[in-house]
């Protein structure tokens, strides 16, 4: 995929060092990757290197339907032309693919690359099938890349406490995590969307304006508050339902219990009464 010379690149470069180390290899040169601007509104009349694709898809003005028609193209090149593209791809996305990563490993107190990895993995293959019909593409694909690097978190969680007495050796403790966390097991169980989980997700923890959001969405407030407040409702019955309302799956996963840490970290009022956006916060880019 890449010239073994490749600058940045050493044998013990964590996953996502590596991509933006391939990325910036992308762009260097006389001859970058690069796409047609003209065919996407607002973009420049002229070829755009991936880089600059990159921090026009992260501008708060970049209306979502313009993201979506460039990330279906970028995912459609990475399709048909292979390495290159899927470089491009994962480039663009390394800052939601970035902060994945370390709200993942944040408290992970062993090596974190496996995690890391698994990120990078889940992005990768999500490129292969998700739906280029459906809006709201690359927040798809950061769900999918943040469900493979909990899976890997959970998996290394799961594992035994090594002691020096092999028969008292204790299994961890799950923990509740960062809400975000408790967002992605919502999304893995069926009990809100991707593109909900999204929604909660900027507006309630990141302080996204919902004005803002709204209009990335292509939707009015009213309706994007709506939106919210009925996947809050069923984010709420989910985290209290107990074994009614939780996958069996999820026994022991640390979900139980973790509603009031999730809906106190926003403070915001209860879920059925969604508290005002602020006006005055500014927007803290998820991904591009």
């Amino acid at each position: 995929m890449l010239p073994k010379d490749c600058p940045g690149i050493t044998a013990d470069s964590m996953p996502l060092d590596v991509v933006r180390s391939a990325f910036a290899w992308l762009v260097t040169g006389p001859h970058p990757v690069s796409l047609d601007g003209r065919l996407f509104d607002g973009f420049p009349r002229r070829r755009v290197r991936v880089d600059e694709v990159r921090d026009l898809l992260l501008l708060r003005s970049c209306p979502q339907s313009v993201r979506d028609a460039v990330w279906a193209y970028l995912v459609q090149l990475a399709r048909e032309e292979g390495s290159t593209w899927t470089v491009a791809c994962a480039g663009i996305a390394l800052p939601a693919l970035l902060n994945i990563a370390s709200k993942l490993t944040a408290r992970f107190a062993d090596d974190p690359s496996d995690i890391h990895s698994s990120v990078l993995t889940g992005f990768v293959a999500e490129l292969a099938t998700i739906d280029l019909g459906r809006p709201r593409v690359m927040v798809r694909l950061r769900w999918a890349a943040y469900r493979a690097g909990h899976a890997a978190l959970r998996d290394a969680l799961d594992a035994p406490v090594p002691s020096s007495n092999p028969l008292t050796a204790a299994s961890p403790l799950a923990p509740c995590g960062h809400p975000d966390f408790v967002l992605a097991r919502a999304v893995e169980d069926g009990a809100i969307s991707s593109a909900e989980a999204e929604l909660i997700g900027s507006t309630r923890l990141e302080k996204a304006p919902l004005a803002v959001v709204a209009h990335q969405r292509g939707a009015s407030y009213e309706a994007t508050k709506k939106a919210r407040q009925r996947a809050e409702r069923r984010l709420a019955l989910y985290l209290r339902g107990g074994d009614e309302a939780v996958s069996p799956n999820t026994s022991g996963s640390g979900v139980q219990g973790c509603e009031r840490r999730l809906f106190a970290s926003t403070h915001t009022s209860p879920p059925d009464v969604p508290a005002p956006p602020s006006s005055t916060t500014p927007e803290v880019p998820r991904c591009a």
